[in-house]
């Protein structure tokens, strides 16, 4: 059997609460009926990344049926961290009750640094340095009232225990492929509450460049095509790129269907391609291969080729699917928005 490692289990969460481009359109009075979404999900009064990351794991320790005590290693990958010192990976183990001898890390690369986090954590098993680790991606909104990010930038979480390779798993991550470049597309300074774009990087060269240059050479390494793949996973700041993405590489609608989730949740950022995955895996059968390929800002991508293990049909239904936490949705009004953000009512 042929791989890095396998995935045991794998959760998402997305919070219950929306807010619809339309309804920051009629404050803004401009970008309604373009807005690239529809609706984006939006953290309660008493959510960040910590708590997603950690609703995310639970679901996937029930999927992966495996003691907390034996996973070894804790990155999560996230860019809006609730503190700026004080590591998540720490209280995230501690809650999940992991491993004393953990290797924990915050990891950072925009919204590539959940994928980087599945992939380091898969490499730690691969090298043989442990035998279980888990791999989260988490973020919440971060864009500026007024701002045209404040359309997508939405919230939540995805995270993935991996463990030897095994049949009896969920998936097996097959292999892998990173491409980087010093591109400033988006970037926040530190001291700032909000992060600056730059539209004319935005789509080339920066998601469009990367995202081709990581697929394309992995299927160069592997001598996979388009059609090998059941499904690919694009990173989704909005729907449009991913279509036209999968356009350019060849992949068809029906084939990127599944793990396209923007127009309903919007850009959940580090955990956006992940939480694709999930909805992937979701409805995934064994031995279908699947193609996830994320984004982060700065710029780079990270592709993983997957293949669905005859472990899926009796943990999948172990704990929520990504189709629950979309239809339980709660829309608001602007006020709450701003309220839950913070951004009233005296706290800043």
């Amino acid at each position: 059997m042929k791989g890095i490692a396998s995935i045991y289990g794998y959760g998402a969460y997305i919070p219950v609460y929306r807010i619809e481009a339309k309804e920051i359109a009629r404050v803004h009075t401009k970008g309604g009926e373009k807005a690239p979404i529809k609706s984006k999900s939006l953290p309660g009064p008493d959510e960040d990344s910590l708590t997603m990351a950690y609703e995310a794991a639970k679901n996937a320790l029930k999927r992966a049926r495996i003691d907390p005590s034996l996973v070894e290693a804790l990155y999560i990958g996230s860019e809006s961290p609730p503190y700026a010192v004080k590591p998540s990976a720490t209280v995230i183990a501690e809650a999940l009750g992991l491993s004393r001898k953990l290797y924990g890390i915050d990891m950072e690369f925009a919204c590539k640094a959940g994928t980087t986090a599945v992939i380091s954590v898969a490499s730690l098993i691969s090298s043989g340095v442990i035998k279980y680790g888990m791999g989260i991606g988490t973020d919440t909104a971060q864009g500026r009232p007024g701002d045209e990010l404040e359309y997508t930038a939405a919230a939540g979480a995805a995270a993935y225990l991996l463990g030897p390779l095994s049949r009896e798993s969920v998936a097996t991550i097959e292999h892998t492929y990173s491409y980087v470049s010093d591109t400033p597309d988006f970037w926040r300074r530190e001291g700032e509450k909000f992060p600056m774009h730059t539209f004319r990087f935005t789509g080339e060269p920066a998601y469009f460049q990367h995202i081709e240059g990581a697929a394309r050479g992995l299927m160069e390494e592997t001598g996979l095509r388009p059609g090998d793949f059941n499904y690919v996973v694009f990173h989704q700041p909005n729907v449009k790129f991913p279509q036209r993405m999968a356009e350019i590489l060849g992949f068809t609608p029906e084939q990127l269907k599944l793990g396209l989730l923007s127009g309903e949740i919007g850009n959940t950022y580090a955990a956006a391609s992940l939480v694709g995955l999930a909805n992937v895996l979701d409805h995934a059968k064994p031995g279908e291969r699947i193609l996830v390929v994320s984004f982060g800002s700065g710029a780079g991508s990270d592709a993983l080729s997957i293949i669905v293990e005859d472990g899926i049909v009796e943990r999948k239904p172990l704990a929520p699917s990504v189709s629950y936490y979309i239809k339980r949705a709660k829309y608001v009004d602007y006020a709450f928005y701003l309220k839950y953000r913070r951004f009233i009512l005296g706290v800043m």
